[in-house]
């Protein structure tokens, strides 16, 4: 990265002051001296996602945004503004989620932007009553994509699995899928089953696993089972479980050698490049398998901003990793928002500021990483249960020598396929 020597202003002075804007929200209770509110001169936004809990963690989510303040505010903040970041955690449960969200309301957050729950109900509920947008969830909710307050940036789940079932239909007769026992987990397998269909290959055949287990050898051995029952047929295996994704095919390793035909497959958030290298790259149990994501491969060029900030920011902290899907969709969260701040000059940044101008069509972009964002009403979904979701475009790629790579040119847009969910 090139850095010009330049003379340091009162305002750079004062952002560099203000980077420290990144308070921590722990079981929603702030930290002591941190600055509330958006001033004239600071805007003020909140990220949250689940830390430290027996299920999904996504840790590298509010460590990104921290980064994210500090990195802007160094190079002068947003469009003259500094950014100030609250975090939380929400606990994996529903009253934390909503204890969150009122927190946001509390300390004045014109925004929730690049946040991670399970619990969409809970939070986006305070959110609505306070008018408060909630930008570039992760989308693991279908709330995310109905609420008129929820502006994502990616295609969540339901584009995930309809993309994966995409992916497989070319490859796989049967399909089983391992999947969260939870509400959220029994949205997956009709959108499996809607990709497959595609190609008129049968409906995913659904096992239910622990979200929060610490082995699934019995989950393992009854998909190994189930998607090899058919001699004549190609067999696939899909995990689908967050972080325990990586717990699974570890007892999956321990069984495949018997049933050396199954092929395996995930989606990004499930797998990523860094959990390949952890559990030993080329010779992991995810060779060969096909991954469907939201967004260019990791070492895709477009990425390059962002990890040039990480290095200058965060450099060493390892709850930030690039290749993270959560810590990726939190960049291009906080890339809306810049846009946004900046677009409005010397105007009012409010909550209200800021919905009134997604809502009228205001065009972002983000380097490539998504096709350009728009939320007015003319460019809502035709996929009827997903009404807010604009950029419904997933990547396939594969596990191949270690790496992640891309098997197609051309990202793939689900849209109609998402139309055809029960």
């Amino acid at each position: 990265m090139t850095h010009r020597r330049h003379t340091r202003s009162k305002s750079t002075v004062r952002f560099a002051a203000a980077a420290v804007g990144a308070a921590l929200v722990a079981g929603c209770g702030l930290v002591p001296g941190t600055a509330d509110g958006a001033g004239g001169d600071s805007v003020t936004v909140m990220t949250w996602a689940p830390e430290k809990t027996d299920a999904t963690n996504m840790p590298g989510m509010p460590a990104m945004a921290r980064a994210y303040a500090r990195w802007v505010n160094a190079h002068g903040g947003l469009g003259g503004r500094a950014l100030k970041v609250l975090t939380c955690n929400d606990h994996n449960d529903s009253v934390g989620a909503a204890k969150c969200a009122r927190s946001a309301v509390d300390r004045d957050a014109v925004a929730v932007v690049g946040s991670y729950s399970q619990h969409g109900r809970a939070f986006l509920s305070p959110l609505e009553s306070a008018g408060i947008p909630y930008i570039g969830g992760y989308g693991v909710t279908d709330a995310e994509f109905t609420s008129p307050l929820s502006y994502p940036v990616n295609g969540g789940q339901a584009a995930l699995l309809a993309g994966n079932g995409e992916q497989l239909a070319g490859a796989c007769d049967r399909t089983v899928l391992i999947r969260p026992d939870t509400i959220a987990g029994d949205e997956l397998p009709d959108l499996l089953t809607t990709g497959l269909a595609l190609r008129d290959r049968s409906a995913a055949i659904d096992l239910r696993a622990p979200e929060n287990a610490s082995d699934y050898g019995g989950q393992a051995r009854r998909a190994l089972r189930a998607a090899s029952a058919d001699p004549l047929a190609d067999g696939c295996v899909a995990a689908v479980l967050g972080d325990r994704t990586a717990t699974f095919f570890d007892s999956f390793r321990r069984l495949r050698a018997q049933y050396p035909a199954v092929r395996t497959a995930s989606v990004l958030g499930s797998v990523d490049q860094s959990v390949i290298n952890r559990t030993g790259g080329a010779s992991s149990p995810y060779e060969g398998a096909y991954v469907t994501g939201w967004y260019p491969a990791a070492d895709d060029a477009r990425w390059k901003r962002m990890r040039d900030a990480i290095n200058e920011q965060a450099f060493g902290d390892n709850r930030i990793d690039p290749a993270d899907a959560g810590v990726q969709t939190t960049w291009i969260a906080y890339t809306v928002l810049k846009q946004l701040v900046e677009g409005a000059g010397n105007g009012e940044v409010s909550a209200r500021a800021l919905r009134r101008s997604l809502d009228q069509g205001r065009r972002i972009t983000t380097g490539g990483l998504t096709p350009p964002l728009r939320w007015s009403y003319d460019h809502m979904s035709a996929a009827g249960d997903f009404p807010r979701l604009v950029n419904a475009r997933v990547t396939f790629q594969q596990v191949r020598g270690g790496r992640l790579v891309a098997t197609r040119r051309d990202a793939v847009d689900v849209t109609d396929t998402l139309a055809k969910a029960p």
